[in-house]
């Protein structure tokens, strides 16, 4: 498992996106999985920064079975929600999109906070498109 505590800051997030796709990636993963976890990585930490007061977070990328595993805790207890986006939106389609693309998106509350997490496969089947 790899992990990290750290304090986001919005500047840092590509720093974070390069870091997660290169554990993905030496884990096994293809560019399908590379792009979802940039994806993924980048939209969790991009929330923290918008939504939570205590941007102090510990970030987890763990392989299971023929997938990897990509989990954030953060200290707000306030869930995150899913909508349709609006397409003509500046924002508000991230967690949508993963949702799409990943082949799982959860979260888990805990008395302290809680972890948002999404999983992929790190191969995509042949024939099959992510």
């Amino acid at each position: 498992m790899y992990q990290w505590e750290l304090r986001i800051r919005p500047e840092d997030l590509e720093s974070w996106r390069r870091q997660v796709a290169h554990v993905v990636r030496e884990l096994g993963g293809d560019y399908g999985a590379v792009a979802v976890a940039r994806l993924g990585v980048s939209e969790l930490l991009s929330n923290v920064c918008k939504h939570v007061g205590d941007r102090r977070c510990r970030l987890e990328v763990e392989r299971e079975g023929a997938g990897v595993r990509v989990r954030l805790f953060d200290r707000s207890p306030q869930v995150p929600a899913v909508r349709v986006p609006t397409w003509d939106a500046e924002e508000g389609r991230g967690l949508w999109l993963l949702r799409e693309m990943a082949d799982a998106l959860g979260y888990t509350c805990t008395p302290d906070g809680k972890w948002v997490w999404f999983r992929c496969l790190l191969a995509t089947p042949r024939g099959h498109a992510r």
